[in-house]
């Protein structure tokens, strides 16, 4: 009833009798009718061309809201593997026009950087799958191997393409004016030390401290030390946020990404582990990963296709997500680990 309402609405927007509109659409004056009085729907086949010929989006047939039509454009980026050209430009463009609305421009921008991101990451895995094959078919080509390591998001030597200084900058300057947005302070300082532009970091750091009052701080503290070959006040540090009490569960899961860097990898999954018991629902499926990762890195595929069942269940379970790329990707994993 809603989509005959609007197919009414925007039929007496144009000045339009039923008349016009069936002759347009190549249908019966009568069934325009049906379609406005919400005793039928238009054929689903037919819905395209009624969003061309008013120059609308599909979802504005149904008569959704922005909000609505966000939440089920967010849930078909996540449920999907690669959007073909056409729906993403269709995306794309019903996104921008919701941009248009000031309520919504914030939102929609983030969609937008979501679709773009999700897009690159599908291209990025179609990449490696090429890659791999080119490698195998040139023999070990230069460039090939090049670029396979390049999709594959390896670390790149070159400091010149490696750096983080135009992140940097936008950062800082954003942080400048905007100091207590702890988030932001915090990818300025995971660059400031992958960088190991230590001196600033150690600034910067100085003005978490004022804001921030959990593990976070000494957290720092660890990366800047360890980064700096500060051996005894990395180890001292560490031991301070072990001993930290009241803290969220994610206190826990970083304490597993520690302990996994420095390969101590038994004291890495009882973090993650106690990380996984402190969430409450619904869990994240992250320390599941990160334990899968870790008996895959020592050779432990029985462990690895466990951590992975484990994520699945945590999908099913906490996130009710039973079908889906998100999905697929974990059992394609414990596929071929079989």
């Amino acid at each position: 009833m809603e989509m005959g309402k609007e197919i009414r609405r925007l039929r007496n927007d144009r000045g339009l009798t039923q008349e016009a509109l069936a002759d347009a659409l190549n249908v019966t004056a009568q069934t325009v009718s049906k379609w406005e009085c919400g005793n039928t729907v238009p054929d689903v086949q037919l819905l395209p061309e009624i969003a061309v010929y008013f120059g609308v989006t599909i979802d504005q047939l149904f008569a959704m809201t922005p909000e609505q039509q966000m939440e089920r454009i967010e849930n078909r980026i996540y449920d999907s593997g690669l959007i073909d050209e056409a729906e993403e430009r269709q995306i794309e463009g019903q996104l921008r026009a919701i941009a248009e609305k000031p309520e919504c421009a914030g939102k929609a921008q983030l969609l937008l950087t979501i679709l773009c991101n999700h897009q690159a990451e599908q291209y990025r895995m179609l990449a490696v799958e090429h890659g791999k094959e080119a490698v195998e078919l040139t023999g070990g080509d230069r460039e090939a191997i090049g670029e396979l390591a390049n999709a594959w998001g390896s670390y790149i030597p070159d400091w010149n393409v490696r750096n983080h200084h135009d992140l940097i900058a936008w950062y800082s300057d954003w942080c400048r004016s905007h100091p207590t947005d702890r988030p932001a302070l915090m990818w300025l300082l995971d660059n400031l030390i992958d960088d190991r532009r230590l001196g600033e970091a150690r600034e910067w750091l100085d003005k978490l401290a004022k804001i921030d009052s959990t593990f976070r701080t000494p957290m720092y503290r660890y990366s800047i030390a360890e980064a700096a070959g500060e051996r005894e006040e990395a180890e001292a540090v560490l031991r301070q946020m072990e001993a930290m009490e009241d803290q969220e569960w994610c206190w826990a899961v970083t304490l597993g990404d520690i302990y996994t860097q420095r390969q101590e990898y038994d004291r890495a999954i009882e973090w993650y582990r106690r990380g996984q018991e402190m969430q409450p629902s619904p869990k994240y499926t992250d320390s599941a990963r990160s334990i899968a990762h870790i008996c895959e890195i020592r050779g432990d595929r029985t462990g690895a296709v466990e951590a992975y069942r484990e994520v699945l269940r945590l999908m099913k379970e906490d996130w009710g997500i039973v079908r889906g790329e998100e999905r697929d990707e974990v059992i394609r994993s414990i596929q071929g680990l079989r």
